[in-house]
């Protein structure tokens, strides 16, 4: 089993540190080489750094704000402090990715069976991409965080990010200033049904 996979960890805590452009480009080109649906590549990333990134934030704070008063995701609102501590973890990192679907819609949108259809499977294309993200970053040393927090503050980090796709979900990106355990998994006993 690669090393990266037992190895990635969620890190909430980041050193004051730049990562430099040719490692966030390796992280990003290892996204961009995930299976897709079709081929479709359901994927495009909008790195922030220094003054994009506080104006990303401050979108963010501004949309949780917002959710506050009047939810887009009512049935979450047990979540919101959760992702405003998110917000505080993407102002440490020295990098935070956002990573939109050009092909995805409004989560509020209708959406027929066909759209549905196609809404997940460029879902799980996104997840392959993230998830290459983040081991890639692992490999290079570096900590990284998955966030879909930002569903919170969707409407304020979409118009920052200027329309063109669907937010899928951003990714924090630095030197790990911690060195979380692993979190438990369920056994693989308990996950695996074998028919012959």
């Amino acid at each position: 089993m690669l090393s990266e996979i037992v190895n990635r960890r969620s890190i909430r805590a980041y050193l004051p540190r730049p990562v430099s452009p040719a490692d966030i480009e390796t992280v990003l080109r290892a996204g961009a080489l995930a299976p897709s649906s079709k081929n479709r590549q359901p994927w495009r990333f909008t790195v922030a750094l220094g003054g994009k990134k506080a104006e990303a934030l401050s979108a963010m704070a501004r949309g949780l704000e917002e959710e506050a008063r009047r939810p887009l995701l009512p049935e979450s609102t047990r979540h919101l402090s959760g992702a405003e501590w998110t917000l505080s973890v993407m102002a440490q990192a020295p990098a935070v990715i956002f990573v939109t679907n050009p092909l995805g819609r409004d989560p509020r949108q209708a959406l027929n069976t066909d759209e549905r259809v196609s809404e997940l499977c460029s879902a799980q294309s996104l997840g392959a991409c993230l998830e290459n993200m983040a081991l890639q970053a692992t490999a290079l040393g570096l900590g990284s965080l998955w966030i879909c927090d930002t569903y919170f503050a969707y409407d304020a980090l979409t118009a920052w990010l200027g329309g063109g796709g669907a937010l899928a979900a951003a990714m924090a990106l630095g030197y790990a200033a911690e060195t979380p355990p692993p979190r438990p998994r369920k056994p693989l006993e308990e996950l695996v049904e074998w028919r012959e």
